[in-house]
Protein backbone atom coordinates (compact mmCIF):
# COMPACT_ATOMS: atom_id res chain seq x y z
CA UNK A 1 0.00 0.00 0.00
CA UNK A 2 1.24 3.47 -0.81
CA UNK A 3 2.07 6.05 1.83
CA UNK A 4 -0.60 8.32 0.35
CA UNK A 5 -3.27 5.80 1.29
CA UNK A 6 -2.06 5.73 4.85
CA UNK A 7 -1.98 9.50 5.10
CA UNK A 8 -5.60 9.70 4.02
CA UNK A 9 -6.63 8.15 7.33
CA UNK A 10 -7.56 4.63 6.13
CA UNK A 11 -6.29 1.49 7.76
CA UNK A 12 -3.28 -0.13 6.16
CA UNK A 13 -1.97 -3.66 6.38
CA UNK A 14 0.59 -5.80 4.65
CA UNK A 15 0.48 -9.55 3.99
CA UNK A 16 2.73 -11.64 6.18
CA UNK A 17 2.68 -14.34 8.86
CA UNK A 18 0.46 -12.05 10.98
CA UNK A 19 -2.12 -9.51 9.77
CA UNK A 20 -2.53 -6.40 11.91
CA UNK A 21 -4.07 -2.98 11.38
CA UNK A 22 -1.81 -0.01 12.00
CA UNK A 23 -2.74 3.32 13.56
CA UNK A 24 -4.68 5.70 11.36
CA UNK A 25 -4.01 9.41 11.35
CA UNK A 26 -7.48 10.25 12.80
CA UNK A 27 -7.19 13.95 12.10
CA UNK A 28 -10.85 14.04 11.10
CA UNK A 29 -11.83 12.64 14.49
CA UNK A 30 -9.61 15.24 16.15
CA UNK A 31 -11.34 18.04 14.24
CA UNK A 32 -14.78 16.79 15.28
CA UNK A 33 -13.72 16.62 18.93
CA UNK A 34 -12.23 20.10 18.65
CA UNK A 35 -15.58 21.44 17.51
CA UNK A 36 -17.15 19.90 20.62
CA UNK A 37 -14.44 21.45 22.79
CA UNK A 38 -15.11 24.86 21.27
CA UNK A 39 -18.79 24.40 22.03
CA UNK A 40 -17.83 23.75 25.66
CA UNK A 41 -15.56 26.80 25.92
CA UNK A 42 -17.71 29.31 24.04
CA UNK A 43 -20.93 27.90 25.53
CA UNK A 44 -19.52 28.25 29.05
CA UNK A 45 -18.56 31.86 28.32
CA UNK A 46 -22.09 32.60 27.13
CA UNK A 47 -23.61 30.79 30.14
CA UNK A 48 -21.52 32.90 32.51
CA UNK A 49 -22.92 36.09 30.99
CA UNK A 50 -26.50 34.80 31.16
CA UNK A 51 -26.12 33.62 34.74
CA UNK A 52 -24.29 36.65 36.11
CA UNK A 53 -25.76 39.50 34.03
CA UNK A 54 -28.85 38.02 32.38
CA UNK A 55 -27.49 38.47 28.86
CA UNK A 56 -24.95 36.97 26.49
CA UNK A 57 -21.61 38.85 26.69
CA UNK A 58 -21.36 41.55 24.06
CA UNK A 59 -17.91 40.33 22.99
CA UNK A 60 -19.02 36.72 22.48
CA UNK A 61 -18.26 36.81 18.74
CA UNK A 62 -14.82 38.34 19.23
CA UNK A 63 -14.01 35.91 22.02
CA UNK A 64 -15.34 32.92 20.08
CA UNK A 65 -13.45 33.97 16.96
CA UNK A 66 -10.13 34.26 18.79
CA UNK A 67 -10.62 30.93 20.56
CA UNK A 68 -11.59 29.22 17.30
CA UNK A 69 -8.63 30.71 15.43
CA UNK A 70 -6.18 29.50 18.09
CA UNK A 71 -7.60 25.98 18.17
CA UNK A 72 -7.76 25.70 14.37
CA UNK A 73 -4.15 26.93 14.08
CA UNK A 74 -3.04 24.24 16.53
CA UNK A 75 -5.03 21.58 14.64
CA UNK A 76 -3.63 22.57 11.24
CA UNK A 77 -0.10 22.40 12.64
CA UNK A 78 -0.72 18.91 14.01
CA UNK A 79 -2.30 17.83 10.72
CA UNK A 80 0.76 18.98 8.77
CA UNK A 81 3.63 18.28 11.18
CA UNK A 82 2.36 15.33 13.25
CA UNK A 83 -0.25 13.57 11.15
CA UNK A 84 -0.27 10.37 13.22
CA UNK A 85 -0.35 12.04 16.65
CA UNK A 86 -2.87 11.04 19.28
CA UNK A 87 -6.22 12.64 18.29
CA UNK A 88 -7.50 12.98 21.86
CA UNK A 89 -4.92 15.26 23.47
CA UNK A 90 -5.56 18.56 21.69
CA UNK A 91 -9.39 18.49 22.07
CA UNK A 92 -9.12 17.81 25.81
CA UNK A 93 -6.67 20.68 26.26
CA UNK A 94 -8.91 22.96 24.20
CA UNK A 95 -11.94 22.12 26.36
CA UNK A 96 -10.07 22.63 29.64
CA UNK A 97 -8.52 25.92 28.50
CA UNK A 98 -11.87 27.25 27.27
CA UNK A 99 -13.60 26.26 30.50
CA UNK A 100 -10.84 27.90 32.53
CA UNK A 101 -11.16 31.15 30.57
CA UNK A 102 -14.93 31.19 31.14
CA UNK A 103 -14.50 30.61 34.88
CA UNK A 104 -11.87 33.34 35.21
CA UNK A 105 -14.25 35.71 33.40
CA UNK A 106 -16.97 34.67 35.85
CA UNK A 107 -14.76 35.53 38.82
CA UNK A 108 -13.84 38.86 37.20
CA UNK A 109 -17.54 39.74 36.99
CA UNK A 110 -18.07 38.83 40.65
CA UNK A 111 -15.11 40.93 41.76
CA UNK A 112 -16.24 43.86 39.60
CA UNK A 113 -19.71 43.72 41.14
CA UNK A 114 -18.26 43.75 44.64
CA UNK A 115 -15.42 46.21 43.99
CA UNK A 116 -15.84 48.26 40.80
CA UNK A 117 -12.58 48.82 39.00
CA UNK A 118 -10.98 45.54 40.16
CA UNK A 119 -8.33 44.09 37.92
CA UNK A 120 -9.62 41.67 35.27
CA UNK A 121 -7.63 38.48 34.68
CA UNK A 122 -9.51 36.95 31.73
CA UNK A 123 -8.03 39.23 29.00
CA UNK A 124 -4.47 38.53 30.12
CA UNK A 125 -5.24 34.81 30.33
CA UNK A 126 -6.43 34.85 26.72
CA UNK A 127 -3.18 36.57 25.78
CA UNK A 128 -1.19 33.88 27.59
CA UNK A 129 -3.21 31.19 25.82
CA UNK A 130 -2.23 32.82 22.52
CA UNK A 131 1.44 32.66 23.50
CA UNK A 132 0.96 29.06 24.63
CA UNK A 133 -0.51 28.03 21.29
CA UNK A 134 2.30 29.85 19.47
CA UNK A 135 4.87 27.92 21.54
CA UNK A 136 2.91 24.72 20.83
CA UNK A 137 3.28 25.41 17.10
CA UNK A 138 6.97 26.33 17.43
CA UNK A 139 7.75 23.10 19.30
CA UNK A 140 6.05 20.93 16.68
CA UNK A 141 7.72 22.77 13.79
CA UNK A 142 11.20 22.94 15.35
CA UNK A 143 11.34 19.43 16.83
CA UNK A 144 10.70 17.00 14.00
CA UNK A 145 12.07 13.99 15.88
CA UNK A 146 11.98 13.76 19.67
CA UNK A 147 15.03 11.47 19.66
CA UNK A 148 17.26 14.42 18.78
CA UNK A 149 16.55 15.84 22.23
CA UNK A 150 18.61 13.04 23.79
CA UNK A 151 21.74 14.85 22.62
CA UNK A 152 20.80 17.73 24.95
CA UNK A 153 20.56 15.60 28.10
CA UNK A 154 23.15 17.46 30.16
CA UNK A 155 22.38 20.84 28.58
CA UNK A 156 18.74 20.45 29.58
CA UNK A 157 19.69 19.42 33.11
CA UNK A 158 22.04 22.36 33.55
CA UNK A 159 19.49 24.80 32.11
CA UNK A 160 16.84 23.46 34.48
CA UNK A 161 19.09 24.08 37.49
CA UNK A 162 19.83 27.62 36.31
CA UNK A 163 16.11 28.33 35.95
CA UNK A 164 15.43 26.97 39.44
CA UNK A 165 18.13 29.24 40.89
CA UNK A 166 16.95 32.43 39.17
CA UNK A 167 14.29 33.34 41.81
CA UNK A 168 17.02 33.38 44.46
CA UNK A 169 18.97 36.13 42.69
CA UNK A 170 18.62 39.61 44.18
CA UNK A 171 16.91 42.16 42.00
CA UNK A 172 14.87 39.82 39.83
CA UNK A 173 13.70 37.25 42.40
CA UNK A 174 10.24 37.87 43.90
CA UNK A 175 8.42 36.37 46.87
CA UNK A 176 4.67 35.84 46.33
CA UNK A 177 2.43 34.31 49.01
CA UNK A 178 5.47 33.19 50.99
CA UNK A 179 7.18 31.32 48.13
CA UNK A 180 10.19 32.72 46.28
CA UNK A 181 9.54 31.10 42.90
CA UNK A 182 9.00 34.16 40.70
CA UNK A 183 11.25 36.44 38.69
CA UNK A 184 10.26 39.92 37.61
CA UNK A 185 11.71 41.56 34.49
CA UNK A 186 10.42 44.72 32.80
CA UNK A 187 7.14 44.62 34.69
CA UNK A 188 6.41 40.97 33.85
CA UNK A 189 6.44 38.11 36.34
CA UNK A 190 7.29 34.54 35.40
CA UNK A 191 7.83 31.20 37.14
CA UNK A 192 10.98 29.65 35.63
CA UNK A 193 10.23 26.39 37.42
CA UNK A 194 7.40 25.73 34.97
CA UNK A 195 9.87 25.52 32.08
CA UNK A 196 12.40 23.72 34.27
CA UNK A 197 10.03 20.77 34.73
CA UNK A 198 10.03 20.13 30.97
CA UNK A 199 13.81 20.35 30.78
CA UNK A 200 14.12 17.95 33.71
CA UNK A 201 11.96 15.39 31.92
CA UNK A 202 14.34 15.52 28.94
CA UNK A 203 17.41 15.37 31.20
CA UNK A 204 16.10 12.48 33.31
CA UNK A 205 15.03 10.50 30.23
CA UNK A 206 18.40 10.91 28.54
CA UNK A 207 20.35 10.08 31.72
CA UNK A 208 18.32 6.98 32.55
CA UNK A 209 18.61 5.60 29.02
CA UNK A 210 22.40 5.71 29.41
CA UNK A 211 22.69 4.38 32.95
CA UNK A 212 19.59 2.28 33.60
CA UNK A 213 21.48 -1.02 33.32
CA UNK A 214 23.80 -0.05 36.15
CA UNK A 215 20.97 1.40 38.23
CA UNK A 216 18.93 -1.79 37.76
CA UNK A 217 21.54 -4.00 39.43
CA UNK A 218 20.27 -5.44 42.71
CA UNK A 219 21.98 -5.00 46.05
CA UNK A 220 20.99 -6.33 49.46
CA UNK A 221 17.63 -8.16 49.71
CA UNK A 222 15.38 -7.01 52.57
CA UNK A 223 11.87 -8.42 53.14
CA UNK A 224 11.49 -9.80 49.60
CA UNK A 225 12.64 -6.51 48.03
CA UNK A 226 15.99 -6.09 46.29
CA UNK A 227 17.34 -2.73 47.37
CA UNK A 228 19.71 -0.83 45.05
CA UNK A 229 23.45 -0.91 45.62
CA UNK A 230 24.91 1.82 47.78
CA UNK A 231 27.22 2.97 44.99
CA UNK A 232 24.16 3.68 42.79
CA UNK A 233 22.43 6.04 45.23
CA UNK A 234 24.23 9.14 43.96
CA UNK A 235 21.59 10.33 41.45
CA UNK A 236 18.63 9.97 43.80
CA UNK A 237 20.58 11.60 46.65
CA UNK A 238 21.41 14.53 44.38
CA UNK A 239 17.78 14.96 43.34
CA UNK A 240 16.71 14.65 46.98
CA UNK A 241 19.15 17.42 47.93
CA UNK A 242 17.89 19.66 45.12
CA UNK A 243 14.28 19.11 46.20
CA UNK A 244 15.13 19.94 49.82
CA UNK A 245 16.96 23.08 48.71
CA UNK A 246 13.86 24.19 46.77
CA UNK A 247 11.75 23.57 49.86
CA UNK A 248 14.06 25.34 52.33
CA UNK A 249 15.31 28.30 50.29
CA UNK A 250 12.26 28.97 48.09
CA UNK A 251 9.48 27.77 50.44
CA UNK A 252 8.03 25.91 47.46
CA UNK A 253 6.48 22.71 48.75
CA UNK A 254 4.72 21.89 45.47
CA UNK A 255 7.76 22.05 43.19
CA UNK A 256 9.87 20.13 45.70
CA UNK A 257 7.35 17.29 45.70
CA UNK A 258 6.89 17.48 41.93
CA UNK A 259 10.55 17.23 40.94
CA UNK A 260 11.52 14.47 43.36
CA UNK A 261 8.38 12.47 42.55
CA UNK A 262 9.09 12.84 38.83
CA UNK A 263 12.62 11.48 39.15
CA UNK A 264 11.52 8.62 41.40
CA UNK A 265 8.78 7.45 39.03
CA UNK A 266 11.03 7.65 35.96
CA UNK A 267 13.78 5.81 37.83
CA UNK A 268 11.38 3.01 38.77
CA UNK A 269 9.95 2.75 35.25
CA UNK A 270 13.40 2.58 33.64
CA UNK A 271 14.86 -0.02 36.06
CA UNK A 272 11.66 -1.93 37.03
CA UNK A 273 13.12 -2.25 40.54
CA UNK A 274 10.62 -1.77 43.42
CA UNK A 275 13.59 -1.19 45.70
CA UNK A 276 13.91 2.32 44.31
CA UNK A 277 10.36 3.08 45.44
CA UNK A 278 11.23 1.90 48.95
CA UNK A 279 14.40 4.01 49.07
CA UNK A 280 12.72 7.04 47.47
CA UNK A 281 9.65 6.79 49.70
CA UNK A 282 11.83 6.67 52.80
CA UNK A 283 13.84 9.68 51.63
CA UNK A 284 10.62 11.57 50.91
CA UNK A 285 9.27 10.97 54.42
CA UNK A 286 12.57 12.04 55.99
CA UNK A 287 12.80 15.12 53.78
CA UNK A 288 9.17 16.13 54.42
CA UNK A 289 9.66 15.90 58.18
CA UNK A 290 12.91 17.86 57.99
CA UNK A 291 11.20 20.53 55.89
CA UNK A 292 8.40 20.78 58.42
CA UNK A 293 10.86 21.29 61.28
CA UNK A 294 12.96 24.02 59.63
CA UNK A 295 10.46 25.86 57.42
CA UNK A 296 7.77 28.04 59.00
CA UNK A 297 5.93 28.26 55.66
CA UNK A 298 5.49 24.47 55.59
CA UNK A 299 4.38 24.45 59.24
CA UNK A 300 1.62 26.93 58.44
CA UNK A 301 0.45 24.79 55.50
CA UNK A 302 0.42 21.61 57.57
CA UNK A 303 -1.45 23.21 60.47
CA UNK A 304 -4.01 24.66 58.08
CA UNK A 305 -4.44 21.20 56.58
CA UNK A 306 -4.91 19.52 59.96
CA UNK A 307 -7.14 22.21 61.48
CA UNK A 308 -8.82 24.21 58.66
CA UNK A 309 -11.68 25.43 60.88
CA UNK A 310 -9.54 26.55 63.82
CA UNK A 311 -10.04 30.10 65.10
CA UNK A 312 -7.92 32.44 67.19
CA UNK A 313 -9.17 33.50 70.68
CA UNK A 314 -10.63 36.62 69.04
CA UNK A 315 -12.72 34.48 66.68
CA UNK A 316 -10.69 35.07 63.51
CA UNK A 317 -9.51 32.29 61.22
CA UNK A 318 -6.04 30.94 61.99
CA UNK A 319 -3.43 32.01 59.43
CA UNK A 320 -3.66 29.95 56.27
CA UNK A 321 -7.08 28.41 56.99
CA UNK A 322 -9.50 31.02 55.62
CA UNK A 323 -8.81 30.20 51.98
CA UNK A 324 -9.24 26.45 52.53
CA UNK A 325 -12.49 26.77 54.44
CA UNK A 326 -13.96 29.17 51.90
CA UNK A 327 -13.13 26.72 49.12
CA UNK A 328 -14.71 23.85 51.05
CA UNK A 329 -17.82 25.94 51.76
CA UNK A 330 -18.09 26.81 48.07
CA UNK A 331 -17.87 23.18 46.96
CA UNK A 332 -20.35 22.17 49.65
CA UNK A 333 -22.79 24.85 48.48
CA UNK A 334 -22.42 23.61 44.92
CA UNK A 335 -23.55 20.13 45.89
CA UNK A 336 -24.03 17.48 43.23
CA UNK A 337 -25.00 19.60 40.21
CA UNK A 338 -23.76 23.09 41.17
CA UNK A 339 -25.40 26.51 41.39
CA UNK A 340 -25.01 27.08 37.67
CA UNK A 341 -22.41 29.13 35.80
CA UNK A 342 -22.62 32.75 36.91
CA UNK A 343 -24.91 32.04 39.86
CA UNK A 344 -22.48 31.15 42.65
CA UNK A 345 -20.12 33.36 44.66
CA UNK A 346 -16.62 32.05 43.81
CA UNK A 347 -15.15 35.53 44.24
CA UNK A 348 -15.52 35.11 48.03
CA UNK A 349 -12.64 32.63 48.03
CA UNK A 350 -9.20 34.32 48.05
CA UNK A 351 -7.19 33.74 44.85
CA UNK A 352 -10.17 31.83 43.43
CA UNK A 353 -9.00 32.59 39.88
CA UNK A 354 -5.67 30.81 40.39
CA UNK A 355 -4.86 28.31 43.13
CA UNK A 356 -8.52 27.74 44.02
CA UNK A 357 -10.19 27.69 40.62
CA UNK A 358 -11.27 24.07 41.08
CA UNK A 359 -13.42 24.89 44.16
CA UNK A 360 -14.85 27.77 42.11
CA UNK A 361 -15.81 25.33 39.37
CA UNK A 362 -17.12 22.91 41.98
CA UNK A 363 -19.39 25.63 43.37
CA UNK A 364 -20.96 26.40 39.99
CA UNK A 365 -20.74 23.00 38.26
CA UNK A 366 -21.05 20.78 41.32
CA UNK A 367 -19.46 17.44 42.04
CA UNK A 368 -20.56 16.24 38.60
CA UNK A 369 -18.55 18.96 36.88
CA UNK A 370 -15.48 18.34 39.05
CA UNK A 371 -15.59 14.61 38.26
CA UNK A 372 -15.80 15.42 34.55
CA UNK A 373 -12.75 17.69 34.84
CA UNK A 374 -10.78 15.04 36.75
CA UNK A 375 -11.68 12.48 34.07
CA UNK A 376 -10.35 14.82 31.37
CA UNK A 377 -7.09 15.10 33.27
CA UNK A 378 -7.01 11.31 33.68
CA UNK A 379 -7.45 10.90 29.93
CA UNK A 380 -4.42 13.10 29.24
CA UNK A 381 -2.32 11.00 31.60
CA UNK A 382 -3.69 7.75 30.13
CA UNK A 383 -2.91 8.83 26.57
CA UNK A 384 0.58 9.85 27.66
CA UNK A 385 1.24 6.45 29.23
CA UNK A 386 -0.30 4.70 26.22
CA UNK A 387 2.15 6.61 24.03
CA UNK A 388 5.00 5.41 26.24
CA UNK A 389 3.86 1.80 25.85
CA UNK A 390 3.81 1.84 22.06
CA UNK A 391 6.87 4.03 21.53
CA UNK A 392 9.68 2.15 19.77
CA UNK A 393 12.70 3.86 21.35
CA UNK A 394 13.68 3.87 25.02
CA UNK A 395 14.26 7.62 25.18
CA UNK A 396 10.76 8.27 23.82
CA UNK A 397 9.25 5.79 26.27
CA UNK A 398 10.85 7.53 29.24
CA UNK A 399 10.11 10.99 27.90
CA UNK A 400 6.40 10.22 27.41
CA UNK A 401 6.30 8.61 30.86
CA UNK A 402 7.94 11.66 32.40
CA UNK A 403 5.58 14.11 30.70
CA UNK A 404 2.53 12.11 31.79
CA UNK A 405 3.94 11.76 35.31
CA UNK A 406 4.75 15.44 35.83
CA UNK A 407 1.26 16.32 34.62
CA UNK A 408 -0.38 13.73 36.88
CA UNK A 409 1.62 14.82 39.92
CA UNK A 410 0.74 18.47 39.38
CA UNK A 411 -2.96 17.66 39.10
CA UNK A 412 -2.82 15.42 42.17
CA UNK A 413 -1.07 17.87 44.47
CA UNK A 414 -3.26 20.84 43.52
CA UNK A 415 -6.58 18.97 43.69
CA UNK A 416 -5.46 17.17 46.84
CA UNK A 417 -4.56 20.52 48.40
CA UNK A 418 -7.83 22.33 47.71
CA UNK A 419 -9.91 19.31 48.83
CA UNK A 420 -7.87 18.90 52.05
CA UNK A 421 -6.50 15.51 51.08
CA UNK A 422 -2.93 16.78 51.47
CA UNK A 423 -1.43 20.12 52.60
CA UNK A 424 -1.93 22.99 50.19
CA UNK A 425 1.07 23.39 47.87
CA UNK A 426 0.28 26.43 45.75
CA UNK A 427 0.62 24.81 42.33
CA UNK A 428 -1.75 25.88 39.57
CA UNK A 429 -4.42 23.67 38.02
CA UNK A 430 -3.21 22.93 34.46
CA UNK A 431 -5.07 24.85 31.72
CA UNK A 432 -7.71 26.12 34.20
CA UNK A 433 -5.91 28.44 36.61
CA UNK A 434 -4.95 31.98 35.75
CA UNK A 435 -1.20 32.19 35.26
CA UNK A 436 0.91 32.66 32.16
CA UNK A 437 3.91 30.58 33.24
CA UNK A 438 1.88 27.45 33.87
CA UNK A 439 -0.34 27.84 30.81
CA UNK A 440 2.51 28.38 28.34
CA UNK A 441 4.61 25.55 29.82
CA UNK A 442 1.72 23.10 29.73
CA UNK A 443 0.99 23.88 26.08
CA UNK A 444 4.64 23.06 25.39
CA UNK A 445 4.27 19.85 27.41
CA UNK A 446 1.33 18.75 25.25
CA UNK A 447 3.30 19.60 22.10
CA UNK A 448 6.16 17.34 23.21
CA UNK A 449 3.70 14.57 24.03
CA UNK A 450 2.07 14.95 20.61
CA UNK A 451 5.47 14.79 18.94
CA UNK A 452 6.33 11.52 20.71
CA UNK A 453 2.90 10.05 19.99
CA UNK A 454 3.25 10.88 16.28
CA UNK A 455 6.54 9.00 16.13
CA UNK A 456 5.08 6.08 18.09
CA UNK A 457 1.90 5.73 16.02
CA UNK A 458 3.46 6.35 12.61
CA UNK A 459 4.03 3.14 10.60
CA UNK A 460 7.72 2.33 10.05
CA UNK A 461 9.03 2.92 6.52
CA UNK A 462 9.46 -0.79 5.81
CA UNK A 463 5.72 -1.29 6.30
CA UNK A 464 5.10 0.28 2.90
CA UNK A 465 7.86 -1.56 1.04
CA UNK A 466 6.15 -3.88 -1.45
CA UNK A 467 8.93 -6.42 -1.38
CA UNK A 468 9.27 -6.97 2.39
CA UNK A 469 6.97 -8.83 4.72
CA UNK A 470 6.46 -7.87 8.36
CA UNK A 471 7.56 -10.32 10.98
CA UNK A 472 5.86 -10.86 14.33
CA UNK A 473 8.09 -8.35 16.12
CA UNK A 474 7.19 -5.59 13.68
CA UNK A 475 3.48 -6.35 13.97
CA UNK A 476 3.53 -6.16 17.75
CA UNK A 477 5.40 -2.84 17.67
CA UNK A 478 2.55 -1.24 15.70
CA UNK A 479 -0.18 -1.97 18.21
Amino acid sequence: MSSAAATSGTSARKPGPLMEFVHRSRRGAELFLLLLSLAVGIGAYAAVGLGAQGKVPADIYTYGGILTALVVAAHVTVRIKAAYADPILLPIVSALNGLGLAMIHRIDLGRQARTPGSHEFAPSQLMWMTLGVLLFIVVLVAIRDHRRLQAFTYTAGFSALVLLLLPLLPGIGKTVNGARIWIGIAGFSFQPGEIAKLLLVIAFAGYLVLYRDALALAGRRVLFVDLPRGRDLGPILAMWAVSLAILVFQNDLGSSLLFFGLFLVMLYVSTERPGWLVVGGTMFVVGAYFGYLVTAHVQVRVEAWLHPFANTPSGEAVTGTYQIRQGLFGMGWGGLTGRGLGQGSPQNTPISWSDFILPSLGEELGLTGVIAIVLLYALIVERGLRTALICRDNFGKLMATGLATVFALQVFVVIGGVTKLIPLTGLTTPFLSQGGSSLVANWALIALLIRVSDQARRPPPEFFDDGADMDATQVVSLR
